[in-house]
């Protein structure tokens, strides 16, 4: 004799409640004739048409997958709302969940992954809730949604941050594509929330506040990254792009200033002679890139300066009295450098 198995989600535990067997993890029903078949052949033969009622396990499937959502437990979250997919596959709540969940168990190599197949899962998911969600609910429905992209945009991009500074700072530089990658699939992430929510539902006050919201978050995760990008300016560009979207809506919307200066920057120039893009922290960087990196001495130097100048600056970069400690030592270095031939144009740097 076989052991009573619910033959919808596969649990063994049945229990006889007025006369009829119920899977105590999906609420199927079985009469005690189905069940004693079970027992003994494994399946229920029917024969002829028969029309299932799937609602009230439906509905079952859904309290479990919510109850197991709320207790923040995501193994069963994911299992039963895989189970909802299947029978219920124009729900937007089982199409968010599956892929939220299953990017909630990523690796760090598998950030970036995770990141695209939720950036991939908002058009989708907000045109069901368009066809299928009534006008009274869409709000709370697109604020829960808000919600869960916001938290897993958050947790990814502070994975990815802790990774990467976690690095030894002798091969830290190997790995800076990798952390680009994924903290930009967070910022797009917003940003795409935004552009999507906007286009389904045009001019709409309280969707409008939750685009800006999304915007927002997305120029801060955008923000933490452009130092380290070669392409410093059109990632700039970007950014302002966002914020004047920010502004048609919400006209007093006052943004700080975008800091392009590279990750790697020459600090104390650039405190000196307030912008790492003038031409002469433009011949400074040039004589970093192509003198300095090329011997073990010069590279040394480098890590060193690297190592100590961020605290130096932040401390006392602002001081009057830093700014004439370093201006002239270093107008005499720059004024040396371009005699000898070392550029003062625009430069990207090398590095």
């Amino acid at each position: 004799m076989k052991p009573l198995t619910c033959e919808m989600c596969g649990s063994t535990n049945l229990l006889k409640q007025d006369g009829v067997f119920v899977c105590q993890s999906c609420g199927t029903k079985y009469s005690v004739e189905e069940a004693k078949k079970m027992m003994v052949e494994g399946t229920v033969a029917v024969e002829g048409t028969v029309k299932i009622d799937t609602s009230s396990e439906l509905k079952n499937l859904y309290e479990i997958a919510r109850r197991a959502k709320d207790m923040e437990n995501a193994e069963n979250a994911e299992k039963y709302y895989d189970m909802i997919l299947v029978k219920d596959p124009t729900s937007w709540e089982a199409n968010f969940y599956v892929v939220y969940y299953r990017a909630m168990k990523c690796k760090i190599a598998e950030i970036w992954s995770a990141g695209n197949s939720l950036v991939n899962s908002i058009p989708s998911i907000f045109e069901l809730v368009d066809k299928h969600v009534s006008e009274e609910e869409r709000i709370p429905v697109l604020n829960e949604l808000y919600g869960r992209y916001l938290g897993i945009a958050a947790m990814l991009n502070s994975a990815a941050t802790s990774h990467y500074n976690d690095i030894d700072a002798q091969i830290r530089d190997q790995y800076t594509q990798e952390y680009i990658n994924n903290v930009a699939e967070t910022a797009t992430m917003m940003y795409a929330f935004g552009d999507c929510i906007t286009t389904c539902w045009p001019n709409d006050p309280q969707i409008n506040e939750l685009a800006v919201a999304a915007w927002e978050q997305g120029t801060e995760f955008h923000r933490e990254y452009v130092k380290y990008l070669a392409d410093r300016e059109s990632n700039k560009n970007l950014i302002m792009e966002y914020i004047g979207k920010i502004q048609k809506i919400k006209p007093d919307y006052q943004a700080r200033e975008v800091d392009t200066s590279s990750a790697g920057g020459c600090y104390v120039a650039t405190a000196v002679y307030g912008s790492y893009d003038c031409p002469e922290v433009w011949t400074l960087r040039r004589f970093r890139d192509y003198t300095l990196a090329e011997t073990g001495y010069g590279r040394a130097f480098i890590r060193t300066y690297y190592a100590i100048s961020p605290t130096l600056v932040k401390w006392f970069g602002r001081t009057e009295w830093f700014k004439r400690m370093w201006q002239a030592p270093l107008d005499k270095l720059v004024a040396h450098l371009q005699n000898n031939g070392v550029e003062s144009t625009p430069y990207n740097d090398r590095f």
